[in-house]
């Protein structure tokens, strides 16, 4: 079984009850953010290696970055690691791109992430402003105006929507 589903089945299966969950969850999050907090001081350094090194270089277990790699997969630069069927000998490569992940960590909720210090540095405050409009918007549905009965049809018709598109209805 490859990591990445060992580390889905004990953070969202069913081998822990709710507060051992909460925990893990909570133990995740404070490691994740530190992992994060090293990354965005140095947001153009490649960071590569097997699942085990960066394990070893972020002081956290494999388990814990193999969710992290899951996590920040979607964010990186032209490709994605292969977390389906990565090991702990699995090569990684981590190159963050600096909108794609602030983006991501605003759709996530993660306010504890896209609110760290270090973006000051790397995205100007009203790139972040656009990105966090941008996100919001995307998951807004806005419906046109209602046609009234009486109404020309939207098709184009020239007749009334009631004798057109709305006698079906």
């Amino acid at each position: 079984m490859a990591i990445l589903e060992t580390w889905r089945n004990l953070a969202y299966g069913d081998g822990l009850d709710d507060k051992e969950r909460e925990n893990l969850w909570a133990g995740y999050f404070t490691i994740e953010k530190g992992i994060y907090e090293k990354i965005l001081s140095n947001p153009t350094e490649v960071i590569t290696g097997t699942v085990k090194e960066l394990a070893e270089k972020y002081e956290t277990e494999v388990l814990i970055m193999t969710g992290f790699l899951d996590g920040i997969n979607e964010s990186l630069k032209g490709y994605e690691n292969p977390i389906d069927t990565m090991e702990e000998d699995t090569e990684v490569k981590i190159e963050i791109d600096p909108e794609k992940l602030y983006y991501n960590m605003v759709e996530a909720k993660a306010d504890w992430l896209y609110n760290l210090p270090q973006w000051d540095a790397i995205l100007s405050e009203e790139k972040r402003k656009e990105l966090y409009k941008t996100q919001k918007a995307s998951g807004t549905i806005r419906k046109g105006p209602k046609v009234g009965r009486n109404d020309p049809c939207p098709c184009g018709s020239g007749k009334k929507y009631k004798k057109c598109c709305g006698k079906n209805l």
